[in-house]
């Protein structure tokens, strides 16, 4: 086939993309065919549409704290942001408004103004299917995700006070001791949300900036709050007077417990009473706000400027 005859395929091919989206681009053109010198067509084998594809959190059918942001994490840049948005839709019941926030142009995070009510029934509801997300590339998702909210629940953490408290429904269950970030490692300010739980995990200094520091093959009930590192995790190496009265750590949110995990430490109740999106809110912490976008940190900005990018 002359070059002629190829870009004249190209083009072809190009504009059936422009009118059809990506779904009819995908069924109708695996193929074009060309005469060659009159005789049978010449099967020319195309490249399949780009596709974008959006990753989400919660999975559906889980029960999540009240504090749980929906987060769809693209595998590609997206440009339409505007597109994207209005085919991203969450819906509750009982009904409450919530809005999308863009963190650079692979992430868009959705919440309402205030924490869902317990019970709240949330429908994630994706329909990104033919929807260009770039210029020449597709969505193909087009699905529900739906999730509920359970009991209330929020942890209280007073860096000051070296204390962990749980309230539920506004009652106050029980009093943790704790250490936090010392002087140089200060717990970053704010709220958290808990974003995933580990009956054990390594812990490396070097994969967060703290070369040699620790590597500690065997923290027990560990619990994710910022993508840059920071949990709340029992802690079995320290001296038991540290929690209540310092802070020793490298920034995370350390209760006593025993090795191998002890189910009825204060880092073992703690674990067994949580669920992934229940809020954990630092107060008097020598250390930075936490950013909205380290983690489902978004409850730190105010939705006056949530809503300005959504």
């Amino acid at each position: 086939m002359t070059n002629a005859a190829v870009e004249w395929v190209r083009g072809h091919r190009r504009a059936a993309v422009a009118a059809l989206g990506a779904a009819g681009a995908a069924a109708c053109l695996t193929w074009l065919a060309l005469p060659a010198g009159g005789g049978p067509h010449e099967a020319v084998p195309l490249p399949p549409p780009r596709t974008a594809t959006g990753y989400f959190t919660p999975e559906s059918g889980s029960t999540v704290g009240t504090a749980m942001i929906v987060s769809v994490v693209f595998d590609h840049p997206v440009t339409r942001r505007s597109a994207v948005s209005r085919a991203v839709r969450v819906l509750a019941t009982p009904g409450v408004p919530v809005a999308g926030h863009w963190f650079g142009d692979r992430r868009l995070d959705l919440r309402p103004q205030r924490f869902w009510a317990a019970g709240t029934l949330v429908d994630l509801r994706l329909r990104l299917d033919g929807v260009e997300t770039a210029p020449g590339r597709y969505g193909t998702q087009s699905k529900d995700i739906v999730f509920r909210v359970g009991r209330e629940q929020a942890d209280e953490v007073d860096a000051a006070r070296h204390t962990l408290t749980v309230r539920r429904g506004g009652r106050t269950v029980r009093v943790l001791p704790v250490s936090t970030g010392d002087p140089g490692h200060a717990t970053y300010d704010g709220t958290m949300v808990i974003t995933q739980k580990f009956a054990r995990t390594r812990m490396n200094g070097a994969t967060v900036g703290f070369g040699g520091a620790y590597d500690i093959a065997d923290v027990p009930h560990a619990m994710r709050l910022t993508d840059s590192g920071t949990f709340l995790h029992g802690n079995y190496w320290s001296p038991r007077g540290v929690f209540g009265a310092a802070n020793t750590s490298h920034g995370c949110v350390g209760l006593p417990d025993a090795r191998g995990g002890a189910p009825d430490s204060p880092a073992g109740w703690l674990y067994g009473q949580s669920l992934v999106g229940d809020p954990v809110t630092v107060t008097h912490s020598t250390g930075p706000r936490v950013g909205p976008g380290n983690g489902l940190g978004g409850w730190n900005l105010p939705w006056r400027e949530w809503t300005a990018t959504g």
